[in-house]
This record gives C-alpha cells, sequence and structure tokens, in this order.
C-alpha cells in the first residue's frame, strides 16, 4: 500500500502547477492569432483527451468520473467559468487593469480558507499575500500605474467574478478531497465543449499556420491547459492552501521572465523589484511550512475567523 502523501510533499505538487501556468503567455503568444475561447477549447480537449488515454495503463480510473451532480457543478463551473470570465474581461476592458483585477485570485484563496474546518488564518498570511499582491501588480501594470474608467465596467466586473470563481473552486476542492483527481479528465472534456459552443457563437475560427504554432498548442493542452490542473487538485486537496494561494503569485513574475528570456518582453526594474517582493511574501506566508510551526516561542494569535478548534 501506498504512503499517503506528506501536506509538504503535496504543497510542492500543488506548486508545480504554478510553474507550468508560468509557461502560459509563452505557449499562447508563440500559439498564433487562434481565438481565446477556441485555444481554450482546443486546449482542454488536448488536456481531456491526454487523461483517457492513461485509461488503458490504469483502468480503474475511469471510475473516477462516477460523483455526484456537485463536484461536477464545482468541477466544471470552476475551470469553465473561470476560463469565460476572464476572456471576457480581456473583450471589455483593457488588458492591464482586467488582469490586474483578475489576480486577486490568490489572494481569496488565502482569506476564503479560513472558512474551512481545522485551518488556521494567521496574519503572517495576510501579509504575505499582499506582498506578492503587490508584486504581481508590478508586473502587470510594467510599473507604469494604471487607471479605472467607468465604461470598462462590465470587464473589470467580470475579471472580478473570474478570480471569485477560481478563488471558490480552489478553496470548496478540499470539501471533496475523497474525489480522485482522475475526475479532472471530465472536467476537462466537458470544459472543451463548452468553450467550443461558445466560440462558435461569439468568434470566428482561426486555425494556426505552421507546425510551431501546433507544437504550441498541443505543449498547452498537455502543460498549463492539462497537467496542471491535476496537480493543482492535489495541492488544494492534501497540501498547505494559504502557502499555494500566496505562491501564486510567483506565475506572472515567471511568465514575463519567461517572456524576456525568449524576446517577447524587455526588461525593466520593475521585474526585479517584483520579484523581491513576491518572494519575500511567499516567504513570510509559507513560514510555519518552511520553518516550522513551533519555532516561534510567541506565536502570531489567529485571527478572528479562526476556524480550528
Amino acid at each position: 500500500m501506498s504512503r499517503p502523501l506528506s501536506q509538504r510533499a503535496a504543497t510542492l505538487i500543488g506548486f508545480s502547477a504554478v510553474l507550468l501556468w508560468s509557461l502560459l503567455a509563452f505557449f499562447t503568444a508563440a500559439s498564433g492569432t487562434m481565438p481565446p475561447l477556441q485555444l481554450t477549447a482546443v486546449t482542454f480537449g488536448i488536456g481531456g483527451l491526454a487523461g483517457t488515454a492513461l485509461w488503458t495503463v490504469r483502468p480503474h480510473a475511469i471510475g473516477a468520473l462516477r460523483q455526484p451532480w456537485q463536484v461536477w457543478l464545482l468541477g466544471v463551473g470552476g475551470l469553465f467559468g473561470y476560463h469565460f470570465f476572464y476572456f471576457t474581461s480581456l473583450r471589455n476592458a483593457p488588458p492591464v487593469e482586467a488582469g490586474l483585477i483578475n489576480y486577486f485570485w490568490p489572494l481569496l484563496i488565502v482569506l476564503f480558507s479560513a472558512l474551512l474546518p481545522g485551518e488556521r488564518l494567521r496574519l503572517h498570511h495576510i501579509g504575505g499575500a499582499l506582498l506578492a499582491l503587490a508584486g504581481a501588480a508590478l508586473i502587470v501594470t510594467g510599473g507604469e500605474g494604471f487607471s479605472f474608467k467607468a465604461e470598462y465596467a462590465l470587464g473589470y466586473g467580470a475579471a472580478l467574478v473570474g478570480a471569485l470563481t477560481w478563488a471558490t473552486y480552489s478553496v470548496l476542492s478540499r470539501r471533496f478531497a475523497a474525489v480522485p483527481s482522475d475526475a479532472i479528465t471530465g472536467f476537462c472534456l466537458i470544459t472543451a465543449l463548452l468553450s467550443g459552443i461558445c466560440h462558435l457563437l461569439l468568434e470566428q475560427t482561426v486555425w494556426p499556420d505552421n507546425l510551431w504554432q501546433w507544437t504550441a498548442i498541443a505543449a498547452l493542452g498537455l502543460g498549463p491547459v492539462g497537467l496542471a490542473f491535476y496537480v493543482w487538485d492535489i495541492g488544494v486537496k492534501k497540501g498547505d492552501i494559504q502557502v499555494l494561494g500566496a505562491a501564486s503569485y510567483a506565475a506572472p513574475l515567471l511568465s514575463t521572465s519567461i517572456l524576456i528570456v525568449t524576446g517577447y518582453a524587455t526588461y525593466s526594474h520593475a521585474v526585479l523589484v517584483a520579484c523581491l517582493l513576491i518572494t519575500a511574501g511567499a516567504v513570510l506566508a509559507a513560514r510555519d511550512l518552511l520553518f516550522g510551526r513551533d519555532l516561534d516561542p510567541t506565536p502570531t494569535p489567529p485571527i478572528w475567523w479562526d476556524n480550528r478548534e
């Protein structure tokens, strides 16, 4: 019988999703001009089909699809809902402001985790998430500031709903910790189907022009829009969800760094400052996990919505 995962190991597995998501912008930029909903449909289809391919060597995994409707609602609502609202926000608001609002989801995960049984939300969790949020804001805005305008209210609202959707999905997944991560295969396939329907209704179909664009799309489906959701599921169900929330702000930093290295973006001092802020925030939020919970002789008292008995 295999040994159960430790919280530290599960957290590291969950963080590998953040590493995969950091490749999202690069592969998307390399994939050509395919419209976002079409790209979502194709890549989630690849991710889902890759999961079904594993059934040939793990036939028992198909049994994970037998879940109550609440699990399907949460899984499909999280994957499809988040991407639908995110792309809606980009269509109806400037990308900088929409992206900044969308990146509230890691902070919301940290805050919402206080509602979970047995979780203790402390001030250093919130402080770390806020530091990392400041770093993410620098990355998204390029250090040049931002402005919100009333005519983009629909886009701003969609970005906020998207952030709320992903944070809710991530936190509530812990309530269904007994559901195997193999169920993600089904969620991906239904998300691909719904995205395809929305694409046909809202977008014009555009296919890649060359092999490199097809390769980038395949890489998206296997990594950032495939494997990432499986390992994220393990992390939020069995790992330290507060640390994962704060550490998720590494995604925009790593993503920007990759774009700079590959020539899709240029370096600025804002990237360096953002690196320091995000790193400091992640270390602060992960203080207990990194240095142990018993090292502080006078630990910070839990804030008022502590759920631990």
